[in-house]
């Protein structure tokens, strides 16, 4: 909004050509010593008057309270929405350009509103490609712009920055970020249906991960609770996709896969591909979990195929992990390594949690050709990477699977330390989040 003397001229201006009084153009709502005090630029106007002048003086509000025409403003939205509807048909990186270009022209502009748009585009073009940085950067710059808004205008960035901290293996920090701003949601009476629904489904993952399942199952519970109320259907589906997970937590593999269908219907409707490529993803997690491997591997192959063709490498990494373990399963060892060769780079960069699990895997196949040292060196650095990122049920596995191991060769007080870790971890389920905030991650 421009200054008032600005703002007073422009309204003195439109008034006087449109040949009206003061008082004619005060009334019913103010009075004609505001219109007055307004035009010398002694007052800077509410939004609220300013959007009563504009309809009085056949304008817009944009145009009253910054002097662009509105039909700039308009033009980029349409192109923000084109954007968004290159990155959800196309690859990420073309999605950036035109995002880069739409946020230089709303700088150049001076619109707010727009340079936070295209800024939380960047956002999740970063996020897609697995420019984790880079991502949390971009939300950053639109919450900080986005500052004097109300909280649910920001819930979108602050969601953005807790998926990049997540992605990178930082549970705890990425909890603490969607908690906080839950809580102070609720305690400020903000109940906003749909930004309550996407940090509640954003929370569940890291939840699941951290092994706080009661917390997952409630988030999941608030989340269906309030979908009625959300009209983007995008949003519901990412819901109704992350409540598959608290599902199949609690053994109930049925519905988890129900959920996962009804997210999977939406969004072929809706033409997002990165986000069908999910619901592939997860619906070869639940087929493998009940031992449909077949089947599991079909449904990963998927997901890894159309996330490779839109060029989301850290996504497509991490599908291969998976796809990788049920290859395992299946004895194909050969290819099953093959894959993972191929994303132990995940641990130089982000992505702890899978680069954990890529270790976990290829210790467990040293271990079952009899090579024991090579699989104490991959449990070992799969423990580094657990241990980094809280991922508590994921540790708590692979000391028990360590401690095995050193049992079985002879090592006993070895054997009891990892034992204890993994104990010390499953004891501490759930509690990870309580206390302090915990400081930001480099």
């Amino acid at each position: 909004m421009d200054e008032p003397a600005e703002i007073g001229r422009r309204v003195q201006q439109l008034r006087t050509s449109g040949g009206m009084t003061q008082r004619q153009l005060a009334e019913p709502a103010y009075s004609a010593a505001y219109i007055s005090t307004l035009e010398s630029g002694r007052v800077r106007p509410s939004e609220t008057a300013l959007r009563f002048l504009a309809t009085r003086l056949g304008t817009t509000y944009e145009e009253l309270a910054t002097g662009r025409p509105a039909h700039l403003a308009t033009e980029l939205r349409l192109a923000l929405t084109d954007a968004q509807r290159t990155l959800a048909t196309g690859a990420a990186d073309e999605a950036a350009e035109h995002y880069r270009r739409l946020l230089a022209e709303a700088e150049r502009l001076d619109l707010l509103a727009e340079r936070a748009e295209a800024l939380l585009g960047l956002g999740d073009c970063a996020l897609e490609s697995g420019e984790l940085t880079a991502a949390r950067g971009h939300f950053a710059a639109a919450e900080t712009l986005l500052a004097g808004e109300p909280l649910p205008r920001r819930a979108r960035a602050i969601r953005g920055r807790a998926v990049a901290h997540l992605l990178a293996g930082e549970l705890r920090y990425s909890c603490y970020l969607l908690e906080s701003t839950i809580e102070e949601l609720e305690a400020r009476g903000l109940a906003d249906p749909e930004a309550l629904v996407m940090l509640y489904a954003a929370v569940i993952s890291p939840y699941i991960d951290m092994g706080a399942h009661a917390r997952a199952t409630h988030a999941a519970e608030t989340a269906l609770a309030l979908a009625p109320q959300v009209t983007d259907p995008a949003l519901v589906a990412g819901m109704h996709r992350q409540v598959a997970r608290t599902f199949l937590a609690e053994g109930r593999t049925a519905d988890a896969d129900a959920s996962l269908a009804k997210a999977q219907s939406m969004y072929r409707q809706l033409r997002l591909a990165t986000d069908l490529a999910h619901c592939h993803w997860m619906r070869g997690y639940v087929k493998a979990q009940s031992g449909e491997l077949d089947a599991a591997e079909a449904e990963l192959r998927t997901a890894r195929s159309m996330l490779a063709a839109r060029r989301a490498a850290l996504y497509t990494a991490q599908v291969e992990v998976e796809l990788a373990d049920v290859l395992r399963r299946l004895g194909r060892h050969g290819e099953a390594a093959e894959l993972l060769s191929a994303v132990l780079d995940l641990d130089d960069r982000h992505g702890a949690v899978h680069a954990g699990g890529a270790h976990r895997l290829l210790g467990l196949m040293a271990e079952e050709r009899g090579e024991v040292e090579a699989a104490e060196e991959h449990y070992v650095r799969a423990l580094a990477l657990l241990e980094r990122s809280g991922a508590t049920g994921d540790l708590a596995d692979l000391c028990r699977l360590l401690g095995d191991l050193l049992r079985r060769t002879g090592r006993t007080e070895a054997a009891l330390d990892a034992y204890r870790t993994g104990l010390g971890h499953r004891a501490a389920i759930g509690t990870t989040t309580l206390g302090p905030a915990p400081p930001a991650p480099c």
